[in-house]
């Protein structure tokens, strides 16, 4: 092999070492509302990146307990706005990295058409057994759920027939299950691929509860972490954002 040659692929597999060497895991934390997005955006990252993003769903409100105990969580999509700055204030979440990635909304939904209508005036006439919400102490759209319902005057009324989900996805869970006939629901679990699903719903008017701001926030464990701070900046980006709104989120 000639000499120019040899440098020539020499230098192409270094490169690509160097490449491969530098691609990094990213270990995030996101709110169960934000699954669907999440994914497509890590797997656009990844495309674009190299970097991988390892990706755990849940309740923030469980999320912010476990990163308390030390859970190697680099990066924190909350899905409100109260527990990155709690953590910033902790120290336990990076100060300045705060942003807001999406606002949610809230909706009620059944499977099944026509149970729910396009005013929620099914939740006062009553006529079901189950009302799934995710747990109010954990899940911000599980208190969005408890303020509209006291909004409505109709808390006290349907305590008995609420049950509860750990998280988002779960409330989601008890109503297809058919354990509940509706449940509220994060807006965006009833999109696939950007398109409403099947079922009946009610988009319960942002007047009835406290805004749903999702800010996300690098972790102290992510400090310093180049692939940390580039998914941080992928999630600021057009093609970010145009999945995001996809799924019914506004920016």
């Amino acid at each position: 092999m000639k000499p120019l040659v040899r440098h020539i692929l020499l230098a192409a597999v270094l490169a690509g070492a160097t490449l491969t060497a530098r691609a990094e895991e990213v270990s995030v934390a996101v709110a169960a509302n934000f699954t669907a997005p999440m994914q497509k955006i890590a797997a656009e990252f990844e495309k674009s990146t190299g970097h991988k993003a390892v990706l755990v769903f849940g309740a923030t409100g469980k999320f912010y307990a476990q990163i308390k105990a030390g859970a190697p969580f680099q990066l924190l999509l909350a899905a409100d706005d109260e527990t990155p700055a709690r953590l910033v204030k902790d120290g336990d979440g990076v100060a300045g990295s705060v942003f807001t990635y999406a606002i949610g909304k809230l909706v009620l939904w059944s499977p099944k058409p026509g149970v729910v209508d396009d005013k929620g005036e099914v939740l006062k006439a009553g006529r079901f057994e189950h009302l799934s919400i995710a747990n109010p102490k954990l899940a911000p759209y599980g208190l969005a759920a408890m303020e509209t319902l006291k909004v409505l005057g109709l808390a006290d009324v349907l305590q008995s027939k609420i049950v509860t989900g750990e998280s988002i996805t779960q409330a989601q869970q008890f109503v297809v299950s058919g354990s509940a006939e509706l449940g509220f629901i994060a807006f965006s679990q009833i999109h696939k691929d950007g398109k409403l699903m099947a079922g009946s719903h009610w988009l319960v008017p942002a007047k009835y509860h406290s805004p749903i701001r999702q800010d996300a926030v690098v972790l102290a464990k992510g400090k310093g972490n180049a692939a940390v701070e580039a998914l941080a900046g992928f999630l600021k980006s057009k093609t970010a954002a145009d999945i995001i709104r996809s799924y019914g989120y506004d920016l």
